[in-house]
């Protein structure tokens, strides 16, 4: 830190780039000292006023004196008593006490330090999935429109990365929104699924509260009850031990690694789609591509999904551990790890979020490659429609299969051997064993006979199951992403 009274040249030290140059202002600030010092004050006040109103011998000024200074933080005495203390808590409820000197005797009354970290923890992952969940919700709103309008468009599908059967380019689509509904559902469970520490005392047995309130347990648990419903959580945990459950920790950052590998698939996808030609990501004016290359576009929007989601999904394995190695009723090697993932997991979601959502926003489709890539490999996929078709006009369908054959490896021969365009179908028009059936060719090589029921099942995916999930969103869809990097 620099000494009192001098700036301090932020240039000349590490920032990490996932606030300084990616993630929101919001999900920024959800992980800021600010938030988490004021929510401390705030966690304390809760607690005064729960114990007052329970009969403890305090004041209504105390409560008003704590009140007017909720927002009133001296960080530089806040960092000088810690580097005196060695505690991050006492630091700040001397801090606290400095500016609320009346009510200085009641501030963190029967608590211990687990009473503000873990409950401002779990208030801040509750708020950060609540950052989350609307920008998840305006990604798929915006794939949903992308999957509608090119729900009938034919497009070559791969598996295997190998030429097969035809899909839609809106099919496709709808498997990356079947994956993020999922991640969707499983924030939202997430969310629901957490409640709040509460207010357990040391080693989580509420003695310390049991013996402020005399041994009346009535009022301890209503204590408990009064302090939870003021953080907004509806539940508390019944049972801890100093900390809530570093279980809690992996569920949350379980769901953000599974949506991390969502992100990522589609975004591979897209970037082979860029190098196919058929899709690209949206490309400013004055972009360059390559410093070398001037005509390149390179995916690099996807590419920073790909590279980001790699990190958030590794960071589940540190929740992992830490509860592993939480010995009895806990111990200190959480905090510093803590201190990094949870907020990295949450910063990482929010920019992969916010540039999928550029992504999706801004597509572009390239219908004249994709129909040419589909007649390149379509005439061998139809070759089952032409033997149906010539014994329907009373051809034998071993004739048939063996004219095919010899037809098509020829064909394969002048695509792989010559570099040449795939000529199976010139070749069958050519063959008068055909001839039955060369006013039938152009019908039976029409694309859309060739991809099912996908335009339906976009249709029925859609109505049925996409829309419907993202209703409780429906008042923060609006407004569109401009990425700055």
């Amino acid at each position: 830190m620099a000494a009192p009274g001098e700036e301090e040249d932020v240039m000349a030290r590490y920032r990490s780039p996932l606030v300084s140059r990616y993630a929101s202002a919001e999900m920024g600030y959800n992980f800021s000292e600010r938030k988490k010092f004021g929510t401390w004050r705030r966690l304390w006040l809760y607690l005064a006023q729960a114990e007052k109103s329970l009969g403890l011998p305090i004041t209504d000024e105390q409560i008003q004196e704590m009140e007017a200074n909720l927002d009133n933080i001296d960080f530089k005495m806040a960092a000088e008593e810690e580097k005196k203390l060695r505690h991050d808590v006492m630091a700040h409820v001397h801090t606290f006490a400095h500016c609320c000197p009346k009510a200085a005797a009641i501030i963190h009354l029967g608590a211990t330090s687990c009473y503000v970290g873990d409950n401002t923890d779990l208030i801040v992952l509750r708020d950060g999935l609540n950052l989350l969940l609307p920008k998840l919700a305006r990604v798929i709103s915006r794939l949903a429109d992308f999957a509608e309008k090119y729900a009938d468009m034919p497009t070559l599908g791969f598996t295997h990365y190998q030429p097969a059967q035809l899909t839609t380019v809106g099919k496709r689509c709808c498997l990356w929104i079947q994956d993020l509904c999922m991640d969707l559902q499983s924030l939202e469970r997430a969310r629901d699924d957490l409640r709040f520490r509460g207010v357990k005392g040391t080693t989580g047995t509420q003695a310390s509260f049991l013996q402020l309130f005399e041994g009346d347990h009535s009022k301890v648990e209503e204590l408990d009850r009064l302090v939870t419903a003021k953080a907004g959580f509806k539940r508390a945990y019944m049972v801890t031990g100093q900390t809530y459950s570093r279980k809690v920790d992996i569920g949350v950052l379980s769901v953000l690694a599974s949506l991390g590998a969502s992100i990522h698939k589609i975004c591979t996808d897209i970037r082979l789609l860029a190098n196919l030609k058929e899709i690209e990501e949206p490309f400013e004016k004055d972009q360059i591509g390559s410093s070398a290359m001037p005509y390149k576009r390179n995916p690099m929007r996807s590419e920073r999904c790909c590279s980001l989601a790699r990190h958030l999904m590794t960071l589940v394995m540190d929740p992992l551990q830490t509860a592993s190695v939480q010995w009895f009723e806990r111990t200190l090697d959480d905090s510093a790890n803590r201190r990094v993932c949870l907020a990295e997991a949450f910063l990482t979601a929010d920019i992969i979020l916010s540039t999928l959502q550029n992504i999706s926003e801004g597509l572009v489709v390239y219908p004249k490659v994709i129909e040419r890539r589909i007649r390149q490999e379509l005439p061998f996929m139809a070759t089952e429609n032409i033997i149906m078709a010539m014994v329907k006009a009373g051809g034998n369908r071993q004739d048939c299969h063996e004219k095919i054959r010899v037809l098509s490896q020829q064909a394969a021969a002048v695509v792989k051997q010559e570099g040449g365009d795939n000529d199976f179908i010139a070749r069958v028009r050519a063959d008068p064993y055909f001839s039955p059936i060369h006013k039938q060719l152009e019908s039976l090589l029409d694309p859309s006979s060739f991809t099912g029921r996908a335009p339906q099942q976009v249709a029925k995916f859609l109505k049925e199951e996409v829309r419907p999930a993202l209703i409780p969103y429906q008042s923060k869809m609006g407004g569109k992403i401009d990425l700055a990097l």
